[in-house]
């Protein structure tokens, strides 16, 4: 694309943003979700196939290595860009090729977006970047949406989400002749974002309701050691998103780190949970054996430190499969703690 034609295309969907130019959803719906035209190729870090498996991220032709970074933990602490920044490169050096982060992550500064997006001004191809909308209507969403591309210093994004779907009333929020889930399909039509997903990590049943209405490409979802014990999201959630060729990633696979052995409740009982008992049961390893023992694409961990980054890539690159019965005597395990390894469920 020559230089003029570039700029002219930014041009354009900066134009779209601002003027809020709608497409009727019902088109854009009997149209699909296929990718959309006039985008660069899909990202591509030459070390992920040495660094780790990959595995396809659905129907999406993506190659996503089984590890990916998280956009919490230290990539959301306020002026903390001396940890994060570092903690996002070394990840793309090891061969990470999926970066996860949102809207919501660092408060209303957005410090997640803000760090991620020192480093794709310069490495945006070596990463598939993904960011959430937690807005339920199209005009809030695409204002998040521009606001997002901005601080990631991008021009598009490879995956936009619904973040954080829990209630069966949002359901009839993001569906809505003015919902989310127009304006995800709007930004794909007009080449902002090329797939789009849904997340959550509450409750199974409205994750299912909304991708049995829309053909979403991916989708985010709660799965740890504990998932059995407490509206399991690996009964009939995981294999609806299989049946529907899914790009399928985990998260919550240590429950931040609730449920590994040498974690301790906070001290501070502010930020202590009333679920929490005390020290977990399992070891980081089995936590991402047992999620990554399921047909997931990949899964994201958020990390505080370049060592814990290098540690998951090291265990990503050792990983093979449980069978069935060591599946189940973690599960067993992870029973007397499950409240506190899904402190992220609906409970009542």
């Amino acid at each position: 694309m020559k230089r003029k034609q570039k700029a002219e295309t930014q041009s354009d969907r900066r134009d779209f943003l601002r003027a809020g130019a709608a497409a009727a959803a019902a088109g854009l719906l009997a149209r699909g979700t296929g990718a959309a035209a006039g985008l660069p190729p899909l990202p591509s870090n030459p070390v992920t196939p040495r660094a780790m498996p990959t595995r396809n991220l659905g129907r999406t032709g993506y190659s996503v290595g089984i590890f990916s970074l998280g956009g919490q933990a230290a990539i959301e602490q306020p002026e903390n860009e001396r940890v994060a920044v570092p903690i996002v490169e070394r990840a793309l050096d090891l061969g990470v090729n999926y970066v996860d982060t949102a809207a919501r992550y660092g408060g209303d500064a957005r410090w997640s977006q803000r760090y991620i997006g020192q480093v794709m001004k310069r490495r945006r191809g070596e990463a598939f970047l993904t960011s959430k909308t937690h807005d339920r209507t199209r005009d809030g969403s695409l204002k998040l949406l521009e606001e997002s591309l901005k601080l990631l210093q991008t021009d598009h994004l490879d995956l936009w989400q619904i973040h954080n779907l829990a209630r069966k009333e949002e359901l009839d929020q993001i569906f809505a002749p003015d919902g989310a889930v127009k304006a995800l399909l709007e930004a794909k039509e007009r080449g902002l974002v090329r797939f789009i997903g849904v997340t959550g990590h509450a409750e199974p049943e409205v994750l299912m309701e909304a991708i049995r209405r829309v053909p979403f490409d991916t989708i985010l979802l709660a799965l740890n050691a504990a998932d059995r014990h407490h509206l399991s999201f690996s009964e009939k959630l995981l294999p609806l998103a299989v049946e529907k060729e899914m790009g399928i990633i985990g998260m919550k696979i240590p429950a931040r780190g609730r449920l590994l052995s040498g974690w301790v409740p906070p001290a501070d009982a502010k930020a202590r949970r009333p679920s929490d008992k005390g020290p977990g049961t399992i070891d980081m390893r089995e936590a991402l054996r047992y999620v990554l023992s399921h047909p997931v694409s990949t899964v994201i961990i958020g990390c505080d430190t370049v060592a814990q980054v290098e540690e998951n890539v090291a265990l990503a690159r050792g990983f093979n499969p449980l069978s069935p019965a060591q599946m189940a005597e973690l599960e067993a395990r992870t029973a007397p703690i499950h409240e506190q390894a899904l402190f992220f469920r609906r409970w009542s």
